[in-house]
């Protein structure tokens, strides 16, 4: 698959520390696209400076903003996969190229599953999709997406889904998919879902608002 078909979409809120690193690493692989969402340090900068796309947000407007940014973005460029990649230096890039052998080989999309989950509403909400839709990690930040997914639904994100409205519609329509196992690092600062209850509260909100917005096609 040609490098110029493949968009790595990387969230970025003040990840100035990680972002040369990570866009160094992606871009063996395709087109690094980083949303600065509203970053008060130099993650714009640097991740121009090293060759990715910049999308920036003047103000903080969210992680599934900032991946709905991504990806209109990706569809701009003409891409026709979507790899979602963390700014903090957690997934490993190696792990991509496993993801892009998947999606040639023909599934429709690919979801990691890390070993350890972060939070309480993590393991519930992996619990409740490993029951009804048969994935246990839709929460991992590192999904892979043929972009005819993105088109089928017309949106990323319409409620604030902690990133998978896109994968769990995929995965009710019947589109193939397939998990893979991933290591992640620990990351030194505060993780991007604030603190605990709040990163909880918006995990259980998604859960239930999936309920009433994941549709059939």
């Amino acid at each position: 698959m040609g490098i110029f078909k493949v968009a790595i979409i990387i969230p970025a809120f003040n990840e100035s520390h990680t972002i040369q690193n990570v866009v160094k690493e992606v871009s063996k692989y395709g087109t690094p696209i980083v949303v600065d969402d509203g970053s008060i340090d130099e993650t714009s900068e640097i991740a121009c400076k090293y060759g990715a796309k910049v999308v920036t947000h003047n103000t903080n407007l969210g992680y599934d903003n900032a991946l709905s940014s991504g990806f209109l973005k990706a569809k701009e460029i003409g891409s026709e996969i979507a790899i979602t990649f963390d700014a903090d230096g957690q997934h490993d890039s190696k792990m991509i190229q496993s993801y892009l052998k998947y999606l040639d080989d023909g599934y429709d999309l690919i979801c990691g599953n890390r070993k350890n989950k972060q939070r309480f509403g993590e393991i519930i909400f992996g619990l409740f999709t490993s029951i009804v839709y048969g994935i246990k990690d839709p929460l991992c930040g590192m999904k892979g997406y043929k972009m005819t997914l993105y088109n089928k639904l017309g949106h990323f994100d319409s409620y604030n889904s902690v990133g998978t409205e896109l994968a769990l519609f995929s995965i009710k329509n019947k589109f193939t998919f397939k998990e893979l196992d991933l290591s992640t690092s620990l990351r030194e600062d505060n993780p991007r879902f604030a603190d605990l209850f709040g990163g909880n509260y918006r995990i259980f909100r998604s859960l239930i608002l999936s309920l009433i917005y994941i549709k059939k096609i």
